[in-house]
């Protein structure tokens, strides 16, 4: 701690006490685990609950029930019948080929 005077405390700036934490953890437990502990404490965005109910809008729990198990009887992979959902793309900027994935010549 950073003291003026008797019983004072020098405040520093949050942003700097945070870069500082995160260099501390870095070193000592390493880049991965500082981004694994650093997650669980960020926040997500959006409206998961509008979502939700968009998404299951008329979908009964016990069809979504029966859907499961049957795609795990069948052992494929499908979607809920009648219930829309969101496609999702990966971004190009960000994209990186797998390693061993290679475009044959």
């Amino acid at each position: 701690m950073n003291r003026i005077g008797p019983g004072t405390i020098d405040k520093r700036p949050l942003a700097e006490i945070t870069t500082e934490a995160l260099k501390i953890l870095c070193r000592e437990i390493g880049v991965v685990d500082t981004l694994r502990f650093v997650r669980q404490y960020t926040t997500g965005y959006g409206d998961y609950t509008a979502q939700r109910e968009q998404l299951f809008a008329g979908t009964t729990l016990d069809r979504i029930a029966e859907e499961i198990k049957g795609t795990r009887k069948h052992g494929h992979s499908g979607e809920l019948k009648g219930v829309r959902h969101k496609k999702t793309t990966r971004s190009k900027r960000n994209h990186k080929p797998h390693a061993g994935r290679q475009k044959a010549t």
